[in-house]
């Protein structure tokens, strides 16, 4: 018997009005009985009525919308597929999905599931990285115009509209018994590999290795930023005197004044923020290993 798959695709994605017919096609070509969630219907809601009636979830879009669909899949336990149809795809990247959507079909319909983590910032549960600082500013500057039309570039040119304004500010880390104070201009906790259209949070991150990965850029001057990015960019956070880094199953993260803390993308809550993992919490669809 066909496994009966829920297809969940966000059109306001990057690449999901012009994708979703040929993913639904590709899905059924693969041998699975495709139920399409109507156009704009809230991915939660559907996965909570569907869930008696099919033995997995697909996933059309971009981080935002995967994240979405998390506290539902945490719920029913479904398992579950990603098509990458937006700007950033960075939970693809981690779990080394190829990013065409024909390929990525593929991928869920050959069957091969893997355990993840889950991340979790004051109860709100998320895949990639927690940010607070310039992670912040960038996802309020980073509007879905600029990423239509400029795809992954669209991080770079928010990014340098608000390195300029960047200012420092005083967090209290807390981390397996001691507190850390960090003068900062940016707090990434990444439960993941990958955030920010392809930035690694850290070399040896992965999404199944029951740890958060957590960096605080120490700088005092936003130019400061830039000689980092090579860096940033390679995970390569350890090898530097101005990154701080820690890694562990909770964090804790205090500032002066409070902070709003995006979430893969979202501003989701605030400090003082408490994140921890859930280890091997959700099943997801990947590449068989070679």
């Amino acid at each position: 018997m066909s496994r009966r798959a829920l297809l969940l695709i966000n059109p306001r994605s990057r690449r999901g009005a012009e994708s979703a017919e040929i993913v639904r096609t590709a899905l059924q070509g693969a041998g699975l009985d495709v139920r399409c969630a109507p156009d704009g219907a809230e991915s939660s809601a559907q996965i909570r009525e569907n869930a008696a009636e099919v033995d997995l979830v697909v996933i059309g879009g971009g981080d935002g919308s995967v994240n979405a669909a998390v506290p539902a899949l945490l719920e029913t336990k479904l398992p579950f597929g990603v098509i990458p149809l937006g700007t950033g795809n960075d939970f693809a990247r981690t779990i080394g999905l190829p990013l065409e959507p024909e390929a990525a079909a593929r991928v869920i319909a050959a069957g091969h599931l893997a355990p993840i983590d889950v991340g979790e910032a004051n109860g709100h549960p998320f895949l990639n990285v927690a940010n607070i600082g310039l992670g912040v500013d960038l996802t309020r500057a980073l509007t879905r115009d600029a990423k239509r039309r400029w795809g992954v570039l669209g991080y770079a040119v928010a990014g340098l509209r608000v390195l300029r304004r960047v200012r420092p500010f005083t967090a209290w880390i807390e981390h397996g018994g001691q507190t850390h104070v960090s003068r900062t201009v940016h707090v990434a906790i990444g439960n993941g590999r990958h955030y920010g259209g392809g930035m690694v949070v850290d070399e040896h991150a992965r999404i199944d290795d029951g740890r958060l990965h957590a960096f605080s850029l120490e700088v005092d001057h936003w130019w400061q930023v830039l000689r980092l990015l090579p860096a940033l960019r390679r995970g390569t956070v350890r090898d530097w005197a101005e990154i701080r880094t820690l890694a562990g199953e909770e964090v804790t993260v205090r500032t002066r004044r409070t902070r709003s803390v995006n979430t893969d993308g979202e501003i989701t809550t605030e400090t003082p923020v408490t994140i921890r993992v859930q280890r091997a919490a959700l099943r997801v669809f990947v590449p068989p290993p070679e």
